[in-house]
């Protein structure tokens, strides 16, 4: 048991984010994301929603002040609505953290960098494009 460590973060998970380094990413997956066929290293969060996710980890971890970019969404295809968790998301990040730069990428795109990331995140997030990439900043 640690003191000030959110609950939801499993020891595995809070394992993952120590051993991330800057610049890296973590990518928080929905429900529907093939979180196994994109990453080799996958945590499984079920029954976990993706903001309660991002609340805790940003709780943990600062986002790069660096990047163009520091949380990234996917873009949504076909003319499909807009995720009312986006607004979620955005709304928790500058809850927990000031540097906020948002940027969005092409769904195939996502998953080519999901690939490349530290980790991924399998959530119990049912909104889908609730997919998300962290990359985690410096520790002052």
């Amino acid at each position: 048991m640690l003191k000030g460590v959110p609950k939801l973060l499993s020891p595995e998970l809070i394992k993952v984010l120590a051993e991330m380094g800057h610049g890296d990413e973590i990518v928080i997956g929905d429900a529907n994301f093939p979180a196994c066929s994109n990453n080799d290293k996958v945590i499984r969060a079920d029954g976990i929603g993706g903001v309660a996710l991002l609340d805790a980890i940003l709780k943990v971890i600062p986002l790069d002040t660096y990047a163009e970019y520091n949380i990234m969404l996917m873009e949504t295809t076909n003319g499909d609505p807009t995720p009312t968790i986006w607004a979620e998301y955005e709304k928790t990040v500058k809850e927990n953290d000031p540097n906020l730069r948002l940027g969005m990428i092409e769904r195939y795109a996502f998953y080519d960098r999901a690939k490349k990331a530290y980790a991924v995140i399998a959530s119990g997030e049912e909104a889908i494009y609730a997919n998300v990439i962290i990359k985690k900043g410096v520790i002052k």
